[in-house]
């Protein structure tokens, strides 16, 4: 990691860890981090991510700045080769309006840079190197807690600690001695620990791989993963009680086209389960294999002509999420350049691409390149989609042995796929 930062700030401000109450917790500041915190719980109210009940009380209560007290944002633009970051701390009174911002403005808070200690650290610049945790959207959090339905008693696994906000909310509905969370990184772990401790909870934190899960704990009510796999954990569906449920985004290569899937443990022992498209998902976790567009395969799509033709057809809509999630799975190996004021799927491994533009007289304006033919691809899984009965949702099968497949439609129409076998131990 390369760290620069300036010695009179050391000198006039400490960590935030090590900041006196009177500091962080000075009249003006907390009162505008309550006005923060409430005007984020409306915004999310409005978007129905939050509805009357324990999450919406228990997110009104989590104090962000106390939990993430300092958090990174990006100060170099997206195609400069060396990124740049700026660490703000809440101990920091100059730090504090921008960071009220990241912590309560509804978007991903950026908290740990090249898998660096978290505790004890000197607030200012870093350059190079990558953000190697952050804190998922309060939006998309906010809807999967609603989703598990937490209560009192119930038995919580957490996998993927992060900053520990499903925890803090976990611990507060349900009680502290009934709460489990799990993370790779012991630096994330000795974080969460104590900013929980600081906020007056003392789950049970361990450092470990989140794949095995808990069982020393097992069986869990509720089971939240908060990072994307290509297949659900049998550890994870052998820890949840008769009755139990586990969310967690299940995806491809590809991050485009998530899918959320549902899974209840049934009374007999067995599972059965649903995957959902979603808009968003989790980020993939550690050893997972990622594609995306580089800045330079997007600077070779504008440069080139491709071959163009007129499509009476249209693409499917955004809005039809289970087209592009079976696309994602039948047709692995692309990505959708969401910036794009148009369609947009490129397929980095052959670099094939493919647009497509409304013509304005009800036609679209199709341009393909490369040995893939993208379009011919979307247009055949469309078809394939739809004679299922265009699902938005589909049916996740696990059997006793361990395979996993998702399926829609019926006989001659059927929709499915596997999901990849587990690695062998």
């Amino acid at each position: 990691m390369t760290q620069t930062s300036n010695d009179d700030r050391k000198e006039l401000f400490m960590p935030s860890d090590h900041v006196s109450a009177v500091l962080l917790r000075g009249p003006s500041a907390s009162q505008e981090a309550t006005r923060a915190r409430a005007e984020m719980v409306a915004r999310l109210e409005s978007a129905g991510d939050l509805r009357p009940g324990p999450v919406r009380d228990a997110l009104l209560a989590l104090p962000r700045e106390e939990l993430m007290p300092q958090a990174y944002v990006r100060r170099s633009k997206p195609e400069e080769s060396r990124p740049r970051w700026d660490l703000l701390d809440w101990a920091v009174p100059a730090d504090r309006e921008e960071l009220l911002g990241v912590l309560y403005g509804g978007e991903s808070v950026l908290v740990q840079h090249d898998g660096e200690p978290i505790l004890n650290r000197v607030p200012g610049p870093r350059s190079g190197g990558a953000i190697t945790s952050m804190s998922s959207t309060v939006g998309m959090t906010a809807g999967l807690l609603e989703e598990l339905g937490l209560r009192p008693g119930q038995r919580v696994l957490d996998i993927g600690t992060g900053a520990g906000v499903t925890a803090a909310v976990a611990c507060r509905i349900c009680g502290d001695t009934d709460v489990v969370t799990v993370d790779r990184d012991p630096h994330i772990t000795a974080s969460a620990r104590h900013h929980l401790e600081a906020l007056g909870h003392v789950p049970m934190v361990i450092t470990g791989d989140g794949s095995d899960g808990w069982p020393g704990r097992a069986p869990y009510e509720q089971i939240f993963v908060s990072y994307a796999v290509p297949r659900v954990a049998r550890a994870w569906v052998e820890q949840l009680a008769p009755g139990g449920r586990l969310l967690v985004t299940v995806t491809g290569v590809s991050p485009s086209w998530p899918g959320l899937a549902v899974v209840t443990r049934t009374p007999e022992g067995g599972a059965q389960g649903e995957l959902r498209a979603v808009e968003f998902g989790h980020r993939p976790g550690h050893g997972c294999d990622r594609i995306f567009l580089s800045r330079a395969f997007l600077d070779r799509i504008a440069a080139e002509t491709g071959t163009t033709s007129l499509s009476h057809q249209a693409p499917p809509t955004d809005e039809q999420r289970g087209m592009w999630l079976a696309l994602e799975h039948l047709r692995p190996g692309l990505v959708r350049n969401w910036g794009a004021g148009h369609l947009m799927v490129g397929a980095p491994g052959c670099g094939s691409w493919m647009t497509a533009r409304p013509d304005g007289h009800g036609s679209w304006i199709v341009t393909t390149n490369g040995p893939r033919h993208i379009w011919d691809e979307i247009q055949q899984v469309a078809a394939q989609w739809r004679a299922a009965g265009s699902p938005a949702s589909y049916r996740l099968h696990i059997d006793a042995d361990g395979h996993q497949w998702v399926s829609a439609g019926s006989r001659t129409a059927e929709l499915s796929w596997p999901l990849p076998s587990s690695p062998t131990p």
